[in-house]
């Protein structure tokens, strides 16, 4: 609890959560969530973060860091970073990454259904389904199946998949959740920066996110000068989490055939 409240206050208090599959995932995917929160006293960002970190990239600075060591420093980058972004509660599940990619490991989704029944947020953001990372889909289907096993009542209003390993300008663009967060770049550099181990460790993750967010203003729309200068695309995966009885394969293999067929259609109509 970055502010010290109590742990059942704090809780109940969230709007919007994020859960994220590693340290810095957050930052870089539910950074709408963490602003729409950031200045309001109605509005409360909580964050969760499912692995430990150990298999974290290592070099520089820490290349010679023990699972153990990067461990304990990713976790207190985490921390650093709910303070700074004055999120209501941080939880940190300390997962192996072996853990959420099983298929019939549930404990993962136990523990969120528990987070998500104590906090009650409107607004969730996660991964993306159609992330290219493992774990990150481990992460987004223990998030879906511990939604559909609360009571409908109880169940978010939304739940937004977010770009990471797998950015979504493929989406059609009637069917991209957009979120603007332009005007904010000092804030986001001031987040994304306190991951220090993973910077100075080979991965320059805090350039690639305001580039692509960046990106996504520019290129969101041809005909139109800019409306935004940063832009995330999210996966509206709401009607998921409200009617357990749509098969998740077959709803986000949909986009992609909406992709699919949005490029034959472009390219029929000139080869005619």
């Amino acid at each position: 609890m970055p502010d010290g409240q109590p742990v059942a206050k704090a809780f109940q208090r969230i709007t919007h959560l994020g859960i994220g599959a590693h340290q810095d995932d957050l930052e870089f995917m539910a950074f709408h969530g963490i602003l729409e929160c950031h200045a309001s006293d109605k509005k409360w960002f909580g964050g969760v973060t499912c692995t430990n970190g150990a298999g974290s990239s290592r070099a520089g600075a820490y290349k010679n860091f023990s699972d153990a060591q990067l461990m304990t420093v990713r976790r207190a980058e985490q921390n650093a970073a709910a303070v700074v972004g004055k999120f209501g509660v941080m939880v940190q599940l300390d997962y192996p990454s072996g853990a959420v990619k099983s298929a019939t490991d549930k404990s993962l989704k136990n523990d969120l259904k528990k987070i998500l029944a104590a906090t009650r947020p409107e607004m969730v953001y996660t991964h993306n389904p159609a992330d290219k990372h493992d774990t990150h889909i481990g992460v987004v289907i223990a998030t879906l199946q511990a939604i559909r096993e609360l009571p409908r009542g109880q169940r978010p209003k939304r739940a937004i998949g977010c770009e990471v390993w797998r950015d979504l300008d493929w989406l059609p663009d009637g069917e991209k959740f957009p979120m603007d967060v332009s005007g904010h770049d000092h804030f986001a550099a001031a987040l994304n920066g306190i991951f220090d181990s993973q910077i100075a460790g080979g991965k320059r993750y805090d350039l690639a996110t305001l580039g692509r967010r960046s990106a996504n203003a520019t290129f969101f729309d041809a005909h139109t000068t800019d409306q935004a200068t940063q832009m995330i695309f999210g996966m509206d995966l709401t009607p998921l989490i409200h009617d357990e009885s749509k098969d998740i394969v077959e709803f986000v293999c949909g986009f992609i055939d909406k992709f699919r067929d949005d490029v034959k259609a472009k390219l029929s109509q000139r080869l005619i």
